[in-house]
């Protein structure tokens, strides 16, 4: 057997505060009552990160019979939280598995929440997408359609068929919904390029419904669902894959387009192995396409046709303040860093762990210190710099631990 590595991360439901002393009993699926591990969260709601045995990877690399993933148990209580377990959450050979875990308040009686995962899209047995147009007749009778392409900070997803009254609606951050579909529908073990084709054909599909108001015009209350015959696989709680969320915190605000044509592309694909579809993309054949050397770009036209092209939304909602342009490093001063002074002493009234800092708009050692705690605790790259994904995860949780509740 391989191994994958595991890092939890508890925090709670009614804010992005996290939760320290929290208890993790790990098990397989396949012996539920053998705990194999008991870990506790620290002081930012973190466990160490763990070794898991996995399959080979190179289950996870061709079509086949075998299941390239591991599946584990995680059953997790801390005082003053309802108990939680999640059954079926995925290990992969030489990846690092993200778990986020949102905790309940104790409000009365304790209640006990079972989250059970379902297998992934590639391995399990899940319907084919139903054809649609690409590009969507918009229609002239006054339903209310964006003017300009605009990253939401949250999509609404219906968890379940479009009729069914049964599933229910979850608020949910927009690029944590791109994660959780990437991460239920490829393999974090692929080639780069293969899943930024991959993500880029999932934002753009996204986007397109988010633009068009696909399902409200039809008199829904939502943006999107999880049935993969009419949308993606979202799976509610799953853990995501490092590899994958690198690759969505540095593409999220891009989308595919073609000429003259508004409306980010309703980039529909299928596995190309249970099932074919002549003019969509293959996610298999993307892999092979990665493995000869194709950029992710080349792989999109291969299958998209020469005419599509990647574009960048105009607007991101639900941020305090847009990325600079360029990185902030020892020496920039200005608002932008005085911005994001305010935004991590905020942050560390959550986050101890972050030293609190002068806000003076000057970018010192003391600034640079304070970005390094913050990147290690969300799993950043460590360079005491303010890139484009660490400005934007910085907007993010400051979002998140200054709101008084959080949609959920």
């Amino acid at each position: 057997m391989a191994t994958g590595k595991l890092q939890i991360q508890v925090t709670s439901q009614l804010r992005a505060a996290p939760v320290e002393d929290a208890v993790i009993d790990i098990s397989s699926t396949g012996e539920p009552d053998q705990i194999l591990e008991e870990v506790t969260t620290n002081s930012v709601g973190q466990t160490d990160t763990l070794e898991l045995e996995a399959p080979p990877e190179e289950y996870s690399l061709s079509p086949g019979e075998m299941q390239p993933y591991s599946e584990y148990n995680f059953r997790i209580t801390a005082p003053g939280y309802e108990p939680l377990t999640i059954s079926g959450a995925e290990i992969l050979a030489n990846q690092l598995a993200l778990q986020d875990i949102r905790l309940k308040p104790l409000a009365g009686p304790e209640a006990y929440d079972n989250v059970v995962i379902p297998a992934h899209t590639l391995y399990g047995d899940y319907p084919p997408k139903i054809a649609e147009a690409e590009i969507k007749p918009l229609s002239q009778s006054g339903e209310i359609v964006l003017s300009r392409v605009v990253i939401p900070e949250f999509i609404v997803v219906h968890d379940g068929a479009p009729t069914d009254s049964t599933a229910g609606d979850y608020y949910v951050r927009y690029r944590d919904y791109i994660k959780n579909v990437a991460s239920s529908e490829i393999y974090a073990t692929w080639p780069k390029a293969a899943i930024r084709a991959n993500v880029l054909a999932i934002m753009s599909f996204t986007l397109n419904r988010v633009y068009t108001e696909w399902y409200r015009n039809k008199g829904f209350d939502f943006t999107i669902t999880s049935s993969t015959a009419f949308d993606h696989k979202w799976i509610y709680s799953r853990n995501i894959f490092e590899s994958i969320s690198e690759v969505v915190d540095e593409l999220f605000a891009d989308y595919l387009s073609r000429p003259n044509v508004k409306q980010p592309i309703l980039t529909q694909y299928c596995d190309g192995k249970r099932v074919s579809c002549p003019n969509w993309m293959s996610q298999w054949g993307s892999k092979s396409l990665a493995d000869q050397g194709y950029t992710a770009t080349e792989i999109l036209r291969y299958y998209y046709g020469d005419n599509i092209y990647i574009n960048s939304a105009e607007e991101i909602s639900g941020i305090p303040s847009s990325w600079p342009g360029y990185d902030l490093d020892i020496g920039a001063t200005g608002p932008k860093v005085e911005q994001m002074q305010e935004q991590l002493n905020a942050i560390s009234n959550n986050y101890p762990l972050i030293p609190r800092i002068a806000v003076d708009g000057i970018y010192g050692e003391e600034t640079q210190k304070a970005v390094e705690v913050f990147q290690d605790i969300f799993n950043l790259p460590v360079t005491g710099i303010v890139d484009y994904r660490t400005w934007y995860k910085i907007q993010e949780i400051y979002v998140g631990v200054t709101r008084i509740a959080e949609l959920r």
